[in-house]
């Protein structure tokens, strides 16, 4: 066999040689990218099963409910089911509360409102002239949302963006206007009133705070108050929550907040996200729900 016709027969095997010898190395870091992969995967979908497996408890143990709206009530228990949360159902006009489901949990110290907060900075944004509805915010290289798609879709990088431009001290007191931090009821002895930081929280600053609601605690109760004077036109009521048979009721008005002339605005972020952003599995075909 001459040289020429060894080569031939053999040169594809030393090819081989050279190259298979180099593959693990490469091979290697793509499997360990991959597990990487499969880990962070795993890890989310443990993080979001918190939010989408029932607890099946009955969060309704231990409420009290003789004056309750019962045809209300039903309507709540039944939307809420065996998950662990609270619904509290307030008359937006008078501040009277109709009905509590897991009332334990409603009268908690608070939690981190997370996405809710944004109602307050927008609220703030709109009222300090530091956005309107139509003002396009660069949230991406190629990326522009106003507040409407920010709202709709509870953009974090836009609110982020907005936090920064108001300020924590701008934030902070529009968010105590809307009742962050103080008692929303009206002789309820078991509420909490929940806390609202002195300073930005050392986890993501007013970024963070802006967007996620960090370092805040926010009870269902003052939710309720917050979108109630939303829902009327800027009349902060006292949530009342008679719980004997001669209990009076009268509405009591905490303070006005000036809101009505920003409500189209905002209405417009909040219905979005019912039509076809993240609340969007909260539609209910020929009811309008923001």
């Amino acid at each position: 066999m001459n040289l020429s016709s060894w080569l031939r027969k053999f040169l594809p095997l030393f090819l081989i040689v050279l190259i298979v010898p180099a593959a693990p190395a490469w091979a290697g870091k793509r499997k360990s990218s991959h597990q990487k992969s499969l880990v962070a995967a795993k890890a989310k979908k443990k993080r979001r099963a918190r939010w989408v497996v029932p607890t099946y408890a009955d969060p309704t143990q231990g409420d009290a409910i003789e004056y309750d709206d019962p045809r209300v009530r039903r309507v709540a228990v039944d939307a809420l089911g065996r998950w662990n949360g609270s619904v509290v159902v307030v008359d937006p006009n008078t501040g009277r509360i109709l009905t509590i489901v897991n009332q334990k949990l409603a009268f908690d110290a608070g939690f981190q409102p997370c996405s809710t907060v944004k109602l307050a900075v927008a609220y703030a944004a709109l009222k300090e002239g530091v956005v309107s509805e139509e003002t396009m915010v660069r949230v991406g290289r190629r990326h522009w949302v106003n507040l409407t798609e920010a709202m709709a879709h509870s953009n974090n990088r836009y609110f982020e963006i907005v936090g920064r431009q108001l300020g924590f001290e701008k934030i902070a007191r529009y968010a105590r206007l809307l009742g962050f931090g103080e008692l929303s009821g009206y002789e309820l002895e078991q509420e909490h009133p929940g806390a609202f930081p002195s300073n930005p929280p050392r986890n993501g600053g007013i970024a963070r705070l802006s967007s996620f609601g960090e370092g805040i605690h926010v009870t269902p109760l003052q939710l309720a108050a917050l979108v109630s004077a939303f829902a009327n036109g800027g009349n902060l009521y006292y949530l009342q929550y008679p719980l004997r048979a001669e209990a009076t009721f009268e509405p009591r008005v905490k303070r006005k907040i000036e809101v009505a002339d920003l409500l189209p605005a905002m209405k417009d972020g909040l219905l979005g996200a019912v039509l076809y952003g993240t609340a969007r599995y909260g539609f209910v075909p020929d009811t309008e729900i923001l």
